[in-house]
């Protein structure tokens, strides 16, 4: 699963300040559609991966965040944001659940890196995989909400 992001959103991972902070071990923000329509937004650690165009987040395949992409289908969207004081980074596009064990390793890899200690590894561990297709942001040394890029 790959992802061809808008130039806007390529501007942003270009530049190196934004890319450190998708590296740092930060907590984000997980939000998903729950079958009613409703948001569900919970705490997760989850790595990127700018080459490939993913983030990854690993999780139990009974999670509510889980089932809610599993439910949503090929067009389950999702959103990602990490914050840390004024800075931030929102990551979008759609979501899938696989616990593909090749997948599944390469998540927990990236997440050791990033977090420098393994995920939890429930026995039904499955990695939500999200081709980010929308990246917001702040653009550095501004100060306001409404110069984000859309």
């Amino acid at each position: 699963m790959t992802s061809e992001l808008p130039a806007a959103s390529r501007t942003f991972l270009t530049d190196a300040a934004t890319r450190k902070f998708l590296t740092d071990p930060h907590t984000a923000t997980f939000t998903t559609l729950r079958p009613d329509g409703t948001p569900h937004v919970t705490p997760v650690r989850f790595t990127f991966d700018t080459a490939a165009g993913l983030a990854r987040v690993t999780t139990r395949a009974g999670a509510r965040k889980a089932r809610n992409v599993a439910a949503g289908g090929p067009a389950a969207r999702i959103a990602l944001c990490q914050a840390d004081g004024f800075r931030w980074v929102t990551l979008e596009g759609l979501a899938t659940v696989t616990d593909d064990p090749a997948r599944l390793a390469k998540a927990v890899r990236r997440y050791t890196d990033r977090y420098r200690a393994a995920p939890p590894a429930p026995p039904d561990l499955v990695v939500i995989e999200i081709a980010v297709d929308r990246v917001l942001t702040l653009p550095r040394g501004l100060p306001s909400a409404a110069s984000r890029a859309e």
